[in-house]
């Protein structure tokens, strides 16, 4: 039975002034035994269990041709893939799952049932008649979705992750030995468009730089060309990137015998050889390559992803746009080329004192060419907010705002040249409503007027279909369970596609996070966050806090407020072994007004942890119940950082610290991420260290009084391993005890692996509660995840 959306109230949200009196004898009560029963509770409520028990709470369209879409819905015996004809209004099964699971038991020879097919995508083929997907990454199969009969098909006829097809589905485009190529469709005949791409000086390569698994990368046909097809599919966009010069890193793969040694190219602040790229078009019926009249600009991970949004073409395909920067990240130019003769000029400038953005979130770009490029709306947060402007496409100066006030635009979905319209997801616009949650909205780009779209009191996370004309809103709360729409460009829902049930986690006992508000350092900003109380929440109790912390600031720990389950950090878990979860997005994460999210530019090693300290006095004033003279906290990542530098900083408020492959000394961290956010690496002058010093953990090792746990994936190519044996390295130097494991072969993702997770309950079950975890208790992620 579905669950009709409703607030859920929390038992520690009353009552608490009838225990103030209380808190000091429950002080002095000793913990409980902790045993696998509580472990287990725990594990029940871990994401990966916790989603066996929800349905209809993710919708991620696929579209097709003509304007629908399918998702891969969850419901009580697996999976459902759903179609959605948004013209017709019907939601219907994509296929028939069970003749479909008989057919595919038949031909792979396998048994397989209706609500757990091998496979999470797969795409129409013969008109619609069959579709195609993957076993395993390896095994192609064709099944005929009218006869239901199912064949294995030839990989080298399977639809490719690594080619980018054309507006008009005639090409798709490619790489073949650092080369650009495209292939016709329906003939098949292959064109190569470009001839002197070279290993580390390829066309429309992904840069090696960061964030790729070793394991992928070495699988060059399985990335995607970074391109940009023109709208009429004559051109593309690409660049060729140059990573010849730039200096290596090293892992070893762990292995029987000799290990195996991984090597790629990976840029640090200060180095003075960067990747670079050079952009070029390519007119694909005529063969003709045009290198852009304009010099080679700095290479960028954050730029590496299928779509490239660093890159736009006008509707008429003459010309295309590209964003250039200083190294420093200050200065912001977009570039207009045109295609035919490689003519480069500047559009426009956007420069400041500190970092400059296209979108609040590094994943967005907010820019719009409008038309034929006589229009530009552009993204700046010059007055303080992230506004858009529209601006002229010959002068570069701003005609009019869009938008303006004290909120913030987050993701333009849409602009509509022929109405004058933009449409776009913002926050902190609405009165009385959580800050963080996104809306829906609709501009005149003349600025005269924006009007809500999604009147919800909710966080609605929204995409659009491919023609504009559509908007799939997900909206939902943390106390909220999703219900996922359709609306048009008015606003209005024309279709309810999905509706949620959490009837069955709720009746384990599973229960949403109490938001709170409360001030930053300053006493006068406000941050937001969740405490995540026990199940079985004892208001006579003291218990221990744990503080889960994501520092940014390219996103927080908690970002949008949606419903949610948790993610590998546990926040539903943690407390059902005795201990109140903490988490705030603090000064210095993004989503706010710009000099919220300056709060600790070019001073790293603050990681906001002063107003987690700040916001954790404040609640404990109101919750006695926790208690802070047992205080932990851990993250990955630049949590791990974060955790880190907070116990380092702080040993008289944090005495344990769970720390996974943390950037400890971003000098040893990807150059464009540093200098976005430490700025430029300058040595001192008098002959000493760098401005970099006063954010390296090691430097800080001889501070540490508390429990601190490490961990580090041995084949992590995003944080480099080197950045925890520094640290390391300092910590033994200094004689401090502390405690190590290492994953080998695992990469950066390795704080969602069950040993970590485990490893991490253990830790503050022993060192925080002061209990004895049961020994080796073993997680179980089911098989399908």
């Amino acid at each position: 039975m579905h669950l009709r959306p409703r607030r859920i109230a929390h038992p520690a949200a009353a009552g608490f002034a009838a225990v103030v009196c209380c808190a000091t004898a429950a002080a002095q009560t000793p913990p409980p035994e902790i045993d696998e029963s509580a472990y287990a509770r725990a594990e029940q409520f871990l994401s990966w269990n916790a989603e066996r028990y929800v349905t209809g709470i993710e919708v991620e369209p696929n579209w097709l041709p003509g304007g629908r879409f399918w998702y891969r819905n969850r419901v009580r015996d697996g999976h459902e893939f759903v179609l959605v004809d948004p013209s017709a209004g019907t939601r219907a099964p994509a296929f028939d799952h069970t003749r479909l699971a008989a057919a595919l038991s038949v031909g792979a020879d396998t048994a397989y049932v209706a609500g757990k097919l091998p496979f999470r995508e797969f795409r129409f083929a013969d008109d619609g008649s069959s579709i195609r997907f993957e076993v395993a990454d390896s095994l192609h199969w064709r099944c005929d979705v009218v006869s239901y009969a199912c064949t294995e098909a030839d990989s080298t006829d399977a639809p490719s992750r690594a080619e980018i097809t054309s507006p008009d589905g005639a090409w798709v485009a490619f790489r073949r030995d650092h080369d650009l190529w495209v292939r016709a469709v329906e003939s098949g005949e292959e064109i190569q468009l470009s001839t002197d791409g070279e290993e580390h000086y390829a066309y429309a390569a992904i840069p090696e730089g960061c964030c790729q698994e070793i394991t992928t990368r070495r699988q060059e046909t399985e990335l995607p060309p970074l391109v940009r097809w023109s709208p009429d599919s004559r051109r593309i966009a690409t660049h060729r990137y140059d990573e010849r010069d730039v200096g290596e890193f090293h892992l070893l793969e762990t292995r029987v015998g000799r290990p195996t040694l991984h090597s790629w190219r990976y840029a640090l602040p200060g180095d003075s050889v960067l990747p670079m790229a050079e952009y070029w078009s390519f007119d694909v019926p005529g063969g003709k390559a045009t290198k852009a009249d304009h010099p080679p600009v700095f290479g960028d991970f954050t730029r590496a992803d299928s779509l490239w949004r660093d890159v736009q073409w006008s509707d008429d395909g003459a010309t295309y746009y590209f964003l250039d920067r200083t190294r420093d990240f200050r200065t912001l130019e977009l570039i207009e080329v045109d295609a035919a003769s490689g003519t480069a000029r500047t559009v426009l400038t956007e420069t400041g004192p500190t970092l400059r953005e296209t979108a609040p979130l590094i994943r967005d770009r907010n820019w719009r060419v409008v038309g034929d490029g006589s229009e530009i709306v552009w993204f700046s947060e010059r007055d303080g907010w992230g506004h858009l402007y529209l601006v002229d496409g010959a002068t570069g100066a701003v005609r009019n705002r869009i938008t303006e006030g004290p909120w913030l635009v987050v993701d333009v979905l849409e602009v509509d040249a022929d109405a004058r319209a933009i449409y776009f997801t913002a926050v902190g616009r609405e009165a009385g409503r959580d800050p963080y949650f996104r809306h829906l909205y609709r501009a005149s780009l003349d600025g005269s007027s924006v009007t809500l779209l999604s009147p919800e009191d909710a966080d609605h996370d929204v995409s659009v279909s491919p023609d504009g004309g559509v908007f799939v809103d997900r909206y939902s709360r943390r106390d909220l369970p999703p219900t996922t729409v359709l609306r048009d460009r008015t606003g209005q829902v024309t279709q309810t596609v999905q509706e949620s049930d959490i009837e069955p986690l709720l009746e384990l006992g599973w229960q949403p996070p109490t938001p709170f508000k409360a001030k930053a350092r300053d006493g006068v900003t406000d941050v937001y966050g969740y405490l995540y109380f026990p199940s079985d929440f004892d208001p006579d109790r003291s218990y221990p806090v744990i503080d889960y912390v994501y520092p940014g600031p390219q996103v927080g720990p908690i970002g949008f407020r949606g419903f949610s389950l948790g993610g590998w950090a546990g926040q539903h878990a943690l407390p059902e072994l005795g201990f109140i979860v903490f988490t705030v997005d603090a000064m210095g994460t993004p989503l706010r007004d710009k000099a919220f999210h300056d709060g600790y530019y070019t001073d790293m090693g603050d990681n906001g942890i002063p107003d987690h300290i700040a916001a954790l006095k404040y609640l404990a004033s109101l919750h006695p119940q926790m208690d802070l003279d047992r205080v932990g906290i851990f993250g990955h990542s630049g949590g791990g950082f974060a955790s880190t530098g907070a116990i380092l900083r702080y040993p008289e408020f944090f005495k344990v610290a769970v720390s996974g492959a943390g950037n400890h000394d971003n000098r040893g961290y990807h150059f464009p991420w540093a200098e976005r956010y430490q700025g430029l690496l300058v040595r001192d002058s008098t002959g000493g260290g760098d401005n970099y010093d006063s954010q390296a953990n090691q430097e800080l090792a001889g501070n540490l009084e508390g429990k601190l746990l490490l961990s580090y994936g041995g084949l992590d190519d995003n944080v480099h391993p080197n950045n925890t044996l520094l640290l390391i390295d300092a910590l033994v130097e200094n004689n401090k005890d502390f405690d190590l494991f290492v994953l080998p072969n695992r990469n950066h993702g390795h704080a969602r692996d069950a040993y970590s997770i485990r490893r991490t309950w253990d830790y503050f079950v022993e060192h925080l509660l002061g209990a004895r975890p049961p020994r080796e208790y073993k997680l179980s992620p089911p098989p399908e995840r």
